[in-house]
């Protein structure tokens, strides 16, 4: 089974060029690391003058958890993230701990 998942979270205005950069040329293998973790279709959009990003994927996976987990292990994941996590910024209404901010999907049309 499928699960459309969505997450939002805020860019740094003065790293949007930098954010933009990195998600241009993006690594072969933080992609296939992702493909990895059962992740499909994933896109990230850019709301201006918000600076917000929202990030829309498909987990076809059977324990999200566990491969989120994996994924945040290898040290590819680690790498890219050392360079993207600082263009980010948490919202302000995030819970304690929480990077991006996930949306439960409403409506979806097939």
């Amino acid at each position: 089974m499928v699960q459309r998942m969505g997450m939002v979270i805020a860019v740094k205005p003065e790293k949007l060029a930098e954010y933009k950069r990195l998600h241009a040329e993006p690594w072969p293998e933080m992609n296939a690391a992702l493909s990895a973790a059962n992740i499909r279709n994933y896109s990230i959009y850019l709301r201006e003058p918000e600076m917000l990003l929202f990030g829309y994927w498909e987990y076809t996976g059977a324990d999200y958890e566990a491969d989120m987990r994996a994924l945040g292990e290898v040290a590819i994941t680690k790498q890219w993230l050392a360079l993207t996590d600082p263009c980010q910024a948490p919202l302000k209404t995030a819970a304690p701990g929480e990077w991006w901010s996930m949306i439960p999907e409403i409506y979806h049309l097939d």
